[in-house]
């Protein structure tokens, strides 16, 4: 009886020690940033391949600058619907976002490109007519009640902060589409700044990435050529602004 005793205190005893180790480990590991969004926080374009997400991306550089474990689940080319889907209905998404210390997302930039192909196609070079059926698709895609939705469902698993970058303006200097953007996106980076602020002043923690203003009208050093994605300098520039954002600089 007394042999029994004894090896139960000692496996108690290598239990205790085995899970006081890992509570340990657990309260000194590293805050996690969770990245959400399209092929900008992907960090697309930036090496041989796209086979997996940039290290070069903005996630990972404010992860190496604010000592965070960085989960990056960009997906290239999904629109608001597919992240609010996501949200929603995928339990990878879900637990990765209900584990986050920081949420970082960028959407909606590829519903505004969407919108930016179908009304040249509809106004059939006609000036007036084009900027008619930009607006038109931009309130059909239904970009900014995603946007809420993906706000509302992110706040429904975590209380994390939650940093939302605006839309910059992709188009070289010298490409006519460049007009076309300077005109559209200061309203469209309206409602990202009054969206920012309701849910702010609803939920707490909820922060607008001004990368708009941040990429300016530099874009020969912020864009890749021939491309709408940030240049590894784009990203260092995003990364800036997404820490200044959690107050991590």
């Amino acid at each position: 009886m007394s042999k029994i005793f004894k090896s139960l205190t000692l496996v108690l005893l290598v239990s205790l020690l085995f899970s006081s180790t890992a509570f340990a480990k657990s309260n000194n590991a590293k805050e996690s940033l969770v990245a959400l969004g399209d092929s900008i926080p992907y960090g697309f374009n930036l090496g041989q391949n796209n086979h997996a997400p940039s290290k070069y991306a903005y996630p990972y550089l404010i992860g190496d600058d604010g000592d965070l474990r960085v989960r990056n689940l960009g997906v290239p080319g999904w629109q608001t619907d597919q992240m609010l889907t996501a949200l929603k209905s995928d339990q990878k998404y879900r637990q990765a976002v209900r584990h986050a210390d920081y949420i970082v997302l960028t959407i909606g930039n590829n519903d505004l490109l969407q919108a930016l192909k179908v009304a040249q196609v509809e106004s059939n070079g006609n000036p007036l007519l084009f900027m008619q059926f930009l607006q038109q698709q931009i309130k059909d895609s239904n970009l900014f009640g995603n946007i809420g939705g993906i706000i509302k469902e992110t706040r429904s698993l975590t209380d994390a902060p939650i940093v939302i970058y605006n839309v910059y303006n992709p188009f070289q200097p010298d490409d006519p589409l460049h007009v076309v953007g300077a005109k559209i996106l200061p309203a469209i980076n309206k409602n990202f700044m009054d969206l920012t602020t309701y849910y702010n002043a609803l939920y707490g923690n909820v922060l607008l990435a001004d990368a708009y203003a941040a990429f300016g009208r530099d874009q020969a050093a912020y864009v890749l050529p021939n491309d709408v994605h940030p240049t590894i300098q784009g990203q260092i520039k995003l990364a800036e602004v997404g820490l200044d954002a959690l107050n991590l600089n």
